[in-house]
């Protein structure tokens, strides 16, 4: 039976969030608002810390390590999420420090997390860096409980295989056949395949890489997929087929966004009220754009994954041309 695959978890997000309808430029189509996962903890990474986190708990960790960009999402949504559970947060930020901290920084500053931030080469050997300092603490009598950036381990994508079935449930799959989301660290994607395939849904998943290269993204999507089948013993065998990557919506590299992106944002907001942000969702909406819109009622799910503090520290590239 699947209940005896599936790893416990702490419950940390407001779950199941809501499909809302959407009407955009004369076109229908679907969105999944895992924005509405929480306030503090806002996006899709939430589903995923349900299952870390709990994991650390269990292992009576008083410190949690994880890293991102300055501007990390996921490295906030752990922060508030590890404080809430009573542990501490050293975040490895691929960035640098700011006494006018914004956005997702600000946020990160303001819960009191420690800091070590890393130049791009650096955060290359990110998970290097934070078990020799997990090392280090360990020799001082702390324990520490490390998750990988964006929380992409085969526990950690868990959230998403259970978002599968928290869709099968909400009836969604009747008039959609397949689903998009960005894709950084490849964790989201990889759970949703795998959970497509554990519940039997025929889903087609397509990706919008946001930091790595096409090629790079798809080999950790389907390594991350392949590891947790492996490791839950699942009883489904990974099809290449069922994924698809949507390459070049990120050209200008993940810490920045185009204008013509950022005008379709604005257009978006100003009709239907949400925003989208300059890292992921925004560049994922231009490609949702480019390939489905054109028809009346596209059949392919869109995935709100969050990001809304990531907008303030673009603010100004927001503001560009107001009134436009």
């Amino acid at each position: 039976m699947i209940t005896q695959i599936i790893p416990k978890r702490i419950l940390l997000a407001n779950i199941p969030t809501p499909i809302q309808k959407i009407s955009f430029e004369g076109k229908t189509f679907f969105m999944k608002r895992d924005d509405f996962t929480g306030i503090e903890t806002s996006g899709n990474k939430i589903r995923k810390l349900e299952y870390l986190l709990y994991q650390a708990k269990k292992e009576k960790a008083g410190y949690v390590f994880t890293c991102g960009g300055e501007q990390s999402n996921h490295a906030r949504a752990t922060a508030f999420a590890s404080a809430s559970l009573g542990m501490k947060s050293r975040l490895f930020l691929w960035g640098k420090n700011s006494d006018n901290a914004d956005g997702n920084l600000f946020l990160d500053k303001v819960l009191g997390c420690e800091f070590r931030f890393l130049s791009k080469n650096e955060f290359g050997n990110a998970n290097k860096i934070m078990a020799e300092e997990k090392l280090i603490l360990e020799k001082k009598g702390e324990k520490v409980f490390v998750i990988p950036e964006g929380g992409s381990s085969p526990l950690g994508i868990w959230g998403y295989i259970h978002a599968i079935e928290e869709m099968q449930a909400q009836n969604i799959f009747k008039k959609c056949n397949a689903i998009i989301t960005a894709s950084g660290s490849g964790g989201t994607t990889a759970g949703l395949l795998v959970g497509a395939l554990l519940f039997k849904s025929d889903l087609k998943i397509f990706a919008v890489n946001v930091l790595y290269p096409k090629d790079e993204i798809k080999n950790k999507i389907l390594s991350l997929a392949e590891q947790t089948i492996k490791e839950f013993r699942l009883p489904v065998k990974l099809d290449e087929k069922r994924l698809e990557i949507l390459d070049g919506y990120s050209k200008e590299g993940y810490k920045h966004i185009t204008n013509d992106k950022l005008s379709l944002i604005k257009k978006f907001a100003r009709s239907t009220g949400i925003i989208l942000d300059p890292a992921y969702t925004g560049k994922a909406f231009k490609a949702y754009y480019d390939n489905f819109l054109s028809a009346r009622t596209p059949k392919t799910l869109f995935i709100h994954t969050g990001g809304l503090y990531g907008v303030f520290s673009k603010r100004k590239k927001y503001l560009l041309n107001y009134d436009e």
